[in-house]
């Protein structure tokens, strides 16, 4: 305790050094503020726990997936995803280092396969190989596959194949060296082009220049006829021409896409209107305009850049669709 009068100071003093030691009394406002700072706190602990927790998920998905895609060991697809980080570039980048390790395929097989069926009369495999080639093959010579096979060897048109284009091509399609590989490159090549979007287009595009007469700008209407009766039924059977949305927020529906009755809408157009021939540009755009198109021709734009034979087709379409009155 502090003495009278004549302390008076120096007790002041003694008591105003104990208050400051003494700790300071809780206002509210601090207790506010110090429980939601271990409420933030404990929150973003959560918060990157379960981002942790969510990455390591995704990661291990990553790996199935890429041993399921490639073959690989858990250890390889670990390896590569980690290197490359995406799941596509880690996986192109192991197939091609895979390829670049396997021995290359022996062209002096692929070459006699191609003697065998070679014209005695020319350098190519002309119409009568062909056929001997799909009745080995056991393919019907208007299977949609032999369009693949077709631009995997850049046949230059119908019925004819370079040895060049036929060595390459194989080669590079999986590492075809015999004949026996090339009956099993038949099932992934369909397989492919009914479900790879991207793949149907090359063989699309290709496909007109192969259908081409020699010296003709554009192909006559009964022969692209014939090849959209084997591309586009099967595009739309594996999935390879489902719809895509290029404009606007809102995707597409399936049930709301082009479909085989659209198909046949077209034919019927061609036929009505008498079209003689179809151009390079109205063949290419054709596929870009019925993955984009909606069931009824609604969300068509007059004013872009279509062919005119589409712009012709979407006004009388519209009207065969419209609602029969009573």
């Amino acid at each position: 305790m502090c003495q009278a009068a004549d302390g008076g100071e120096a007790c002041m003093t003694v008591l105003s050094l104990r208050l400051l030691l003494l700790p300071p009394v809780p206002t509210a406002l601090t207790i506010f503020w110090t429980a939601f700072l271990s409420l933030v706190i404990a929150v973003s602990i959560s918060f990157f726990k379960n981002l942790t927790m969510s990455r390591s998920s995704r990661k291990d998905g990553e790996i199935r997936e890429f041993a399921k895609l490639t073959g690989a060991t858990t250890r390889d697809a670990r390896r590569y995803l980690d290197r490359h980080r995406h799941l596509d570039i880690a996986v192109e980048a192991y197939m091609n280092a895979r390829e670049n390790l396997l021995p290359a395929p022996s062209s002096g097989q692929l070459e006699k396969v191609f003697n065998q069926y070679k014209d005695r009369d020319d350098d190519d495999i002309t119409v009568d190989g062909t056929l001997d080639l799909c009745s080995d093959l056991g393919v019907d010579p208007e299977d949609v596959v032999l369009l693949a096979v077709a631009y995997e060897l850049q046949s230059p048109r119908v019925g004819r194949w370079k040895k060049t284009g036929w060595v390459q091509g194989w080669r590079a399609s999986g590492g075809v060296d015999s004949f026996d590989g090339m009956k099993a490159a038949i099932p992934r090549l369909r397989k492919k082009l009914g479900s790879d979007a991207e793949y149907f287009r090359r063989v699309y595009i290709y496909t007109f220049d192969f259908a081409r007469s020699e010296g003709q700008r554009s192909v006559a209407i009964d022969i692209a006829l014939a090849f959209w009766s084997l591309l586009l039924p099967h595009g739309l059977k594996g999935g390879a021409l489902r719809p895509q949305d290029y404009g606007g927020d809102d995707p597409m529906k399936a049930d709301a896409a082009w479909t085989e009755e659209h198909t046949q809408l077209w034919y019927d157009f061609l036929t009505e209107k008498n079209i003689k021939g179809i151009s390079k540009d109205t063949w290419a755009m054709f596929l870009d305009f019925l993955r984009t198109i909606d069931a009824k021709f609604e969300i068509y734009d007059m004013e872009a850049a279509w062919p005119s034979t589409i712009d012709d087709f979407v006004e009388w379409a519209r009207q065969r669709l419209k609602p029969q009155s009573s």
